[in-house]
């Protein structure tokens, strides 16, 4: 298979329904900046609701694996969106800091619901082989979406943030009606099938998953202090904190654009430690350009390099742990394995702000590039 005409329908559907969707999905990284220029809040304070956001999100992940599992792939993807977007809605029209807080709570327990149905229903309908594929092209068409996504931040973040989070909310409820109008429906035998089939299911006990979700962790604290606290390291450095939507879609037009390049012969045949090993680089020579960085060319450029490592590393990882999955179980592994990005949603934004704060953006980034050596590349390939 060389490209996505091959794909099951249902997966070609279900991309085109979450690069709608990516086309709002912007709004999280400037929750801070809209807590502290907003409601007059700390950055210690926006990094503490940035944290429970992120806290919340360890049950949604874990929820939405056993729901893609019990009630199906398309029940759990719909509820899931439709609960995000009202969330956002909240968020939008808040009134105090107060509300604020429990729509962003709100907001963390929906917001992973949908991940591991949809990553599961890939698996389901792929062939293994072409796992790594697959999700390389979601991952390629959510960077396309993430182009128009970063454009609208970078405009309607210069007029009002919480446009931002209205737009979220509209794409998430669009994004909900494609899936529910346009996938294949739930059959019950099959939903009815697969707790039963799951039932020896124990991710928990895996070694090789938990291996991959303790590295996977590391490597997810790292990535996302870029999308958390990108926009407040903008602001410290006396730029708009809104031109981290153009730095996002600068981001997505290179993963997007080098998607093509996966194809030629030597990449396509690099085996999976020496691709995290060469992505794992660049990511941090991205940072220590992050790290130098202080006009907005600079944090192009630095952006653009930390993308290429992004290109070598997404797919692989999900297309490892579908692996690891016994029959009936590749919801509850995906969403095991999801729950690192819980867990760096609580560390990322504390460890930011408080970087930001004491010893800023370079000594932000000059810690992450430090801390991204530290990932054990072979962790991820242990064998079920």
């Amino acid at each position: 298979m060389q490209d996505g005409k091959r794909l099951p329908r249902a997966v070609r559907l279900l991309i085109v329904a979450r690069a709608v969707n990516r086309l709002g999905a912007f709004s999280l990284s400037f929750l801070t900046v809209l807590i502290t220029t907003s409601f007059g809040a700390s950055s210690a304070v926006a990094g503490g609701v940035s944290a429970a956001f992120g806290l919340a999100t360890i049950p949604s992940r874990l929820a939405g694996g056993r729901l893609a599992d019990r009630i199906g792939r398309r029940r759990t993807i719909v509820l899931g969106l439709t609960g995000c977007a009202v969330a956002q809605l909240g968020l939008a029209t808040a009134g105090s800091l107060t509300l604020v807080i429990c729509c962003a709570v709100l907001l963390g327990l929906v917001f992973e619901l949908y991940e591991p149905p949809s990553q599961a229903m890939i698996a389901d309908v792929v062939a293994p082989s072409e796992h790594v594929h697959a999700y390389g092209l979601l991952n390629a068409a959510l960077a396309a979406a993430g182009m128009g996504a970063g454009l609208v931040a970078a405009g309607l973040g210069r007029w009002d943030l919480r446009w931002l989070f209205v737009v979220d909310a509209l794409t998430c409820l669009l994004c909900a009606l494609i899936v529910h109008l346009v996938l294949p429906a739930d059959h019950r035998t099959t939903v009815m099938s697969a707790p039963h089939q799951a039932t020896a299911v124990t991710p928990w006990r895996d070694r090789g998953l938990l291996l991959m979700l303790a590295t996977g962790t590391l490597f997810a604290v790292i990535y996302l202090q870029i999308m958390i606290t990108l926009p407040l390291a903008l602001d410290h450095e006396g730029l708009w904190p809104a031109d981290a939507g153009l730095l996002f879609t600068a981001s997505a037009l290179t993963i997007s654009a080098g998607q093509p390049l996966l194809r030629f012969r030597r990449l396509a045949t690099l085996s999976t430690p020496a691709a995290f090993a060469a992505g794992y680089a660049l990511l941090g020579l991205g940072m220590a350009g992050y790290a130098l960085a202080h006009n907005l060319v600079a944090y192009l450029a630095a952006t653009v390099v930390w993308s290429v490592g992004d290109l070598l590393l997404v797919g692989r990882v999900y297309a490892v742990v579908a692996g690891l999955a016994p029959p009936g179980g590749k919801g509850r592994y995906l969403a095991v394995y999801g729950t690192s990005w819980g867990v760096a949603g609580i560390a990322a934004p504390v460890i930011g702000t408080q970087l930001i704060e004491h010893a800023g953006p370079a000594g932000l980034w000059s810690t992450i590039d430090g801390g991204h050596e530290k990932v054990p590349i072979g962790g991820h390939l242990r064998p079920h």
